[in-house]
């Protein structure tokens, strides 16, 4: 599993995004770019104005942030949940049907039940591979990339069917009801409350991952589920139901924030890889939820720059997505070499005791 003790997992953050801003330097050279325009578009379309920053980068690091966590607290436990996109979507349909059909009743009731059953229904979604997982030995790797493409068709069916806007013309549901939406959290701005309330999840996360007795059971088995049954008798298949549910609510509940607090309305291609983007997110957090605020904002800082060195420096925005690609790769490979170097330096029977284990027998 990824991860790391504190300083090791900020080198490795650190040495890939060098090693991703050089290769996509050279990259963009080649193709007959100037990289330093390129970035200087980038950093003026994310950060170079409060506007740009509050409204456009913080509003799109929101999605990568719950979906981040989702990855994150799978991950941690060893389940390779690969179905956030799904989750997303599952969610979204659940939030959006909550908010149109709950209409007449007030906000204080009508917002909290299209949070929640946006994450039940992420959950839910998460339920099935989980099972299979657990009783039939099907991987998850498989089953949740191919919920991930159930929930989209699922999503795009709706739009053009069932849940398609009055009219008939266009293909998304009609608009939640008032009651159902987010607040803003910057008076005059697109951010919305979704923001702040998946900072706090982070850090609820990241506080049962540490100080509780579940997050401790994540821990054990994501290391070895057969030490933790041996050292604690801790009942892994208990552990990863529980850790896979979590995931989907977590990534279902992204769902249910970008309609309650920016689209008001599920269209097709609500996502445009969300779900997929989160594990460079989680990865380059080294797992580490409160980590994953600051990956995610840099990931919605590329996506608020795309456009922008569009625009100013003529670069197609389909980079960020090569970017994106280059930092999951980066994140492997140094993760890798500073593997290879650590057990090329723990040699048996050195002063430290270093010595390998007798691998233990079924």
């Amino acid at each position: 599993m990824y991860e790391h003790g504190g300083r090791t997992a900020w080198v490795v953050g650190a040495a890939a995004l060098a090693a991703t801003a050089v290769v996509a330097a050279v990259l963009l050279w080649v193709g007959g770019y100037d990289p330093a325009r390129a970035a200087a578009a980038m950093w003026s379309g994310a950060f170079g104005t409060r506007g740009a920053f509050v409204s456009v980068t913080l509003v799109r690091s929101v999605p990568f942030l719950l979906t981040g966590l989702a990855v994150a607290v799978a991950f941690r436990a060893g389940v390779w949940n690969i179905g956030a996109e799904g989750q997303l979507y599952a969610g979204a349909i659940a939030a959006v049907w909550v908010g149109i059909e709950g209409a007449a009743l007030p906000a204080w009731v009508l917002l909290p039940a299209v949070l929640i059953a946006a994450g039940l229904a992420g959950a839910l979604w998460a339920l099935i591979p989980a099972l299979m997982k657990l009783r039939l030995g099907v991987g998850e790797v498989i089953t949740t990339i191919l919920m991930n493409f159930v929930g989209i068709n699922f999503a795009a069916y709706l739009v053009h069917g069932p849940l398609q806007e009055p009219r008939g013309v266009f293909p998304q549901t009609e608009q939640i009801a008032d009651a159902a939406r987010l607040p803003a959290l910057v008076p005059g701005s697109r951010l919305h409350v979704g923001f702040a309330v998946a900072v706090a999840m982070a850090v609820v996360l990241a506080a049962v991952l540490r100080w509780t007795r579940w997050g401790f059971r994540v821990r054990a088995v994501g290391a070895s589920p057969r030490a933790a049954w041996a050292a604690g008798r801790i009942d892994a298949g208990a552990v990863v139901l529980a850790t896979f549910l979590a995931s989907g609510a977590l990534a279902g509940l992204a769902g249910g924030v970008e309609i309650a607090g920016l689209t008001y309305a599920l269209y097709e291609g609500l996502s445009p890889g969300w779900g997929y983007t989160a594990i460079a997110v989680a990865l380059l957090a080294a797992l580490n939820p409160v980590a994953v605020v600051g990956t995610a904002i840099l990931f919605g800082a590329l996506e608020a720059g795309a456009g922008a060195m569009q625009r100013e420096a003529g670069i197609p925005a389909v980079w960020v997505v090569a970017v994106e690609a280059l930092v999951i790769l980066a994140v492997l490979a140094t993760d890798q070499l500073m593997r290879t170097r650590v057990r090329g330096a723990q040699t048996p029977g050195d002063d430290e005791g270093n010595v390998s284990p007798e691998p233990a027998r079924a």
